[in-house]
């Protein structure tokens, strides 16, 4: 007699199932229940030991453990019913025979969406391993870029394979369906011919390399801040916090103007100055001026800079400024601005010079 002959749904029946397969079934469902909550625990302690980012602890973690505690459990119900239907050819009273056909592929279906949800929520893990490699602590766009990248590239190859696994649990001949995607390959180019110029888009994003996240640039009519490369589209933060969805298709076609990538900032600006300002002390002022400009630590091209009177009119005498600020942000640039202009009105008091004031000349 073997382990499963006194199992028989011809007797002692419970909603068409033997009291001995019920049990058996129950103690499959009650250890894949237990087995979920012991690796959710397991997996919670283990992963909140090695990803030291706070965010995706409390997010990717957290969540990342119940879902891989779910594959756990889906597993063990999926194996030992499998183990069952097997045992269904020695003995046929085991399981019902609709059990028998179509538990099995229920079980590998569910299994197979919590691995695909559990590898979605891994996804985020990238980011704390790019920053584990990082050596100074501290991400740059091009590794911003690369995690975005990345992390597109690993969504797509999960659902892509995910979508065969689930193909597979629900019956259909993988070899038929391989073959049915090889003849219907043109009409599926035709009809996915943008999804498909959006991703070459984004390999020449990622090759070219135009820009970075991190970066502040001009497509076309958009402006803003590049915070994300996916493999379809860039998004693009705007200086009133809004987001711009750019296709990656288009950024082959249009300029792209990058304002990270300057290795110098160009500042010009006008000094006006009252008319009656003594020249001499006007002439001193441009010199010293340019003395401030070229000892300033935040300034470059001295020899390209210059400080001199540009034109007189009936009202003012006009002073142009030009200079170039070697910096790598525009809050940089506001502070050595806001700097070089408090010297300047320093020095303009210390010459005993007045700026230029409509009101007061009028009254004049």
């Amino acid at each position: 007699m073997g382990l499963y002959d006194n199992l028989t749904y011809e007797s002692d029946e419970i909603f068409g199932f033997s009291q001995s397969t019920l049990l058996i079934l129950g103690v499959i469902f009650l250890i894949s229940f237990v087995l979920r909550l012991i690796v959710s625990n397991v997996s919670h302690s283990f992963f909140g030991v090695i990803v030291r980012n706070d965010t995706i602890r409390q997010k990717t973690v957290k969540k990342g453990d119940k879902a891989l505690g779910s594959v756990a459990g889906y597993a063990f119900a999926f194996i030992t019913i499998d183990i069952l239907v097997n045992e269904q050819s020695n003995n046929p009273n085991i399981l019902l025979p609709s059990w028998a056909e179509y538990v099995p592929d229920v079980l590998q279906f569910v299994l197979v969406i919590s691995i695909v949800i559990w590898a979605f929520r891994l996804v985020n893990l990238v980011y704390d391993l790019v920053r584990f490699l990082d050596t100074d602590d501290d991400l740059d766009g091009t590794q911003k870029t690369l995690i975005s990248a990345l992390e597109s590239v690993l969504r797509f190859i999960i659902i892509f394979v995910g979508a065969i696994f689930v193909a597979d649990a629900l019956g259909f001949e993988l070899t038929s369906l391989l073959a049915g995607l090889g003849i219907s390959g043109l009409a599926f180019a035709l009809a996915a011919k943008d999804s498909i110029s959006n991703f070459f888009g984004a390999i020449t994003v990622l090759l070219d390399r135009p820009f970075k996240v991190g970066d502040w640039v001009v497509i076309g009519s958009s402006e803003g801040e590049v915070i994300e490369i996916n493999l379809r589209t860039t998004l693009v933060r705007t200086s009133v916090d809004t987001i711009i969805t750019i296709p990656n298709a288009n950024l082959v076609s249009i300029p792209v103007e990058n304002w990270g990538k300057r290795r110098w900032r160009r500042w010009q600006s006008m000094v006006h100055l009252d008319i009656n300002s003594d020249p001499e002390n006007v002439e001193s002022f441009c010199q010293r001026s340019l003395d401030l400009i070229h000892n300033h630590e935040a300034t470059t091209k001295e020899d390209s800079s210059w400080c001199s009177i540009n034109t007189i009119s009936a009202q003012s005498i006009d002073i142009e400024l030009n200079l170039y600020w070697n910096v790598d942000s525009s809050i940089a640039e506001r502070k050595a601005r806001e700097s070089l202009i408090l010297d300047l009105m320093e020095l303009a008091k210390e010459l005993n010079l007045s700026f230029y004031d409509g009101r007061i000349r009028q009254q004049r």
